[in-house]
């Protein structure tokens, strides 16, 4: 049975980008492991499970998982897993990752073992794909440069933050992931005209944000060789 870690935010994850993996993949037979920097239970954004932003359905399926599988509500620690266990990486996206997850070593040092070594993929969606911008590869060089992906776009972000680059919540944005990701060499292109955006680029699958996050899943499970 194959089977994929989930690396999630403590400071918030999207809602959808992280359950409609989880359970896709659950659905396929996949075997799923959560783990957050602390070991604690991740934190769910708010934006993300409200019906004026995202539907009735999505925002009660989304909280419901949230609150009752137990894989989210006792997850590992970072530092107690490693990507040769399992087929798959996957890093859920939200605004949250920017100061969690980017940031954290051993998540990086995850991101570099499943696209580096072996037969491991990894996933990153979202405000994830700005964990590239800081992951740097065996030799030192930055493991996204020349690469082929999406994330979240910069067009979008503006739409998100005022003028003084301040959330909705009052916290300030320490960067936006596009430019982050582009300075590092790679190529980036959100395909801003498509429904949905997933990019494949070796053991490296990047999606765009929450509504290619089906998408991004069933891509995973065609790169793992397991039926959707």
């Amino acid at each position: 049975m194959p089977s994929a870690l989930f690396v999630v935010s403590e400071e918030g994850y999207w809602g959808e980008e992280c359950i409609e993996p989880l359970t896709t993949l659950d659905d396929a037979g996949v075997e799923v492991t959560v783990a957050t920097p602390t070991g604690e239970p991740p934190v769910v954004d708010e934006r993300s499970v409200d019906p004026a932003n995202v539907g009735e359905e999505t925002a009660e399926r989304v909280r419901d998982i949230h609150e009752t599988d137990p894989r989210l509500n006792d997850p590992e620690s970072v530092t107690e897993v490693n990507a040769a266990d399992h087929d798959a990486v996957v890093f859920p996206g939200g605004h949250g990752t920017e100061w969690d997850i980017n940031q954290d070593r051993h998540a990086r040092a995850l991101l570099r073992e499943a696209v580096e070594h072996g037969d491991t993929k990894a996933l990153v969606v979202c405000h994830a794909v700005g964990i590239l911008a800081f992951t740097r590869d065996a030799d030192g060089d930055f493991l996204v440069a020349g690469r082929q992906v999406t994330g979240f776009p910069n067009e979008w972000e503006e739409g998100i933050v005022d003028d003084h680059d301040l959330m909705p919540d009052g916290r300030k944005l320490p960067y936006w992931v596009e430019d982050e990701v582009r300075a590092v060499g790679a190529e980036w292109d959100a395909e801003l005209d498509a429904e949905a955006s997933v990019t494949v680029d070796g053991d490296l699958v990047t999606a765009r944000g929450p509504g290619s996050s089906s998408a991004a899943a069933r891509t995973l499970l065609s790169e793992l060789g397991v039926d959707a």
